[in-house]
């Protein structure tokens, strides 16, 4: 019929329960109805006793088939509730006529099968249900009559039989609705499962990550691209982002964007960072088990940031978008270096010779002139001159390509050089730099290569330290891959994260000094190296007071069997 066939299969799993429950109800009433004729035989029965008693037996037993059928035969649904319903109509009619006394208590009894028939049958099959019984009472009452025996008034009937019109009505009505509302509360969950089913495929699929995290930072959600990019195992969740070293560049610029943004906004803002594993010196714990899928390599993460929008903040949740950025920055590097060496050319001819010539014009006009005015014009000219031949130095440079030296490099021994040798030309006092743990095992590095890349980090951070007892640290640190690290760091402020977007382009700078090339060119000798330079917060592994999180160059040496990339953040430089 098209009553069942127009339902869904969660309405009629539905349907099936409420028939379940009617033919349970049915046992619990024919047990009260033997257990009526126990107490009160007399009143009950009268002199209808036995046919009372074995009505009562013969609708305990046809109520037990009924729960057994509506467990075992889940067809013919709309069969089964007329047959139940017109066996209670016709048991309690029986009933109702065996009985002499307690007449008006027995009534009330068909509410429960028309009231079963408002709720699991069509409202014309209800209405039908309701006209018989209606027909039943007033027929026996005009019987009475017409015999001259005391029954149930013809007006009663009748106000019985309206009230079952009227409840039979209500009860349809509202269980029809309440059929619309899981009907579309059906609909509405496919729709919501196959929205889910795509949303998974699009987040599993997509090459970006995607971490749902709560204000404090907990994971809660990730995709495979973010557990690849992270290292986490399959399924790792519900730790802090803080709660693992090697994650605390994440932690950190989440919870800056969080600062910045406040409760109320949430327009997302990228950051940089990069991810690889290590052992933080300074007692972070880089080897949980939300840690055990970690990867050797690097990872240098684009991060934005979008906040979702709950009810309250218990429930607030945001979601953290992950962008690989190593491959595509590494093919701006080349695109870069290859339009250098194009324009070194030209310069070594085209700017060179005429700035010499420049600077000793200068030169020559400053042993002939000397009035103050005219000395300021020429020291402005000369130190511009200065500058520009240190930009052409400087691109020149980075053409040079030669093979390094490939012997090992004690790094203990060439620190200490490279730190005397700084202090005195740079003078300044022997204990602002100082040297931690510099490690007894050789590196891989050309030593006049590294001697530069130090010198212009030591220099940058000669600019922004504070100048006092050991504000500039320099120490050696080993990863959880066994690799070495050379980091350093001095207690200035840190890189905001739009500065660390650019930090080593070649030509920018936050410096009216600088030229934008030393980092650049630094990271260049690194990886002419196999090593990598980047700008990283780590927890304090040496000083600068509470444990906290903070920023330091880092130097990854390469590895015996390779090496190891990384990707990061700093001030701009010389």
């Amino acid at each position: 019929m098209s009553f069942w066939s127009g339902l869904s299969a969660e309405s009629r799993e539905t349907f099936w329960r409420s028939l379940q429950a009617l033919t349970a109800t049915r046992i619990v009433i024919s047990l009260v109805l033997l257990a009526y004729l126990a107490f009160d035989q007399k009143g009950a029965a009268g002199a209808g006793h036995h046919l009372y008693t074995e009505t009562c037996i013969a609708y305990l037993a046809l109520a037990g088939a009924f729960v057994l059928a509506s467990v075992y035969v889940r067809n013919h649904f709309l069969m089964q509730v007329v047959v139940q319903i017109a066996v209670d109509i016709a048991v309690i009619s029986v009933l109702y006529m065996a009985a002499a006394a307690s007449r008006g208590s027995l009534v009330i009894l068909y509410l429960f099968p028309l009231a079963g028939a408002a709720i699991l049958a069509p409202r014309l099959l209800a209405l039908f249900s309701a006209a018989l019984v209606t027909l039943f009472l007033l027929i026996d009452s005009l019987y009475q009559v017409f015999l001259g025996m005391a029954g149930m008034p013809l007006t009663q009937a009748g106000l019985y039989g309206a009230a079952f019109f009227a409840i039979v009505m209500v009860v349809s009505r509202l269980a029809a609705k309440l059929i619309r509302q899981e009907e579309l509360a059906a609909r509405h969950g496919a729709d919501l499962k196959i929205q889910q089913a795509i949303n998974q495929i699009v987040i599993a699929d997509v090459d970006d990550g995607i971490l749902v995290v709560d204000r404090d930072g907990h994971i809660f959600a990730g995709n495979p691209a973010a557990q690849h990019m992270l290292g986490l195992a399959n399924g790792d969740s519900g730790f802090a982002l803080s709660e693992v070293a090697a994650l605390e560049p994440v932690a950190h610029a989440f919870s800056e964007w969080q600062r910045q943004v406040g409760p109320a906004a949430g327009g997302p803002r990228a950051a940089f960072v990069t991810v690889k594993p290590y052992r933080d010196s300074g007692g972070g714990d880089a080897g949980t088990a939300a840690w055990s899928g970690r990867r050797d390599l690097a990872a240098h993460l684009k991060l934005r940031f979008a906040r979702v929008d709950t009810v309250d903040e218990a429930s607030e949740r945001c979601v953290i978008f992950l962008q690989d950025v190593t491959a595509i920055e590494n093919q701006a590097q080349e695109l870069k270096l290859a339009s250098m060496g194009r324009l070194t050319a030209s310069i070594a001819h085209e700017v060179r010779n005429p700035l010499s010539a420049i600077g000793h014009a200068t030169a020559l006009l400053a042993e002939d002139l000397h009035e103050p005015g005219q000395a300021r014009l020429l020291k402005i000219v000369g130190d511009n001159v200065a500058r520009v031949n240190r930009m052409v130095e400087d691109i020149l440079q980075l053409s040079r390509k030669v093979q390094p030296n490939g012997d090992p490099l004690l790094l203990g021994p060439f620190l200490n050089e490279l730190k005397a040798e700084f202090d005195e030309t740079q003078g300044v006092a022997n204990d602002i730099v100082w040297l931690g743990n510099t490690g007894a095992v050789p590196v891989r590095f050309d030593a006049l290569h590294l001697r530069e890349v130090l010198i212009n980090l030591l220099t940058n951070a000669l600019r922004y330290a504070s100048g006092g007892e050991g504000s500039i640290r320099v120490y050696v640190v080993t990863d959880a891959a066994g690799g070495m690290e050379l980091h350093v760091q001095d207690d200035g402020p840190g890189i905001t994260p739009e500065v660390r977007a650019h930090l080593f382009e070649p030509f920018y700078t936050t410096s009216s000094k600088g030229t934008g090339l030393g980092l650049y060119l630094a990271r260049e000798l690194c990886l002419n190296n196999a090593a990598m330079l980047d700008y990283e917060y780590r927890f304090d592994a040496s000083g600068f007071g509470v444990r906290k999180a903070s920023g330091r160059f880092v130097i990854s040496f390469a590895q015996p069997l390779g090496a190891r990339g990384a990707t990061s953040n700093r001030k701009a430089t010389t």
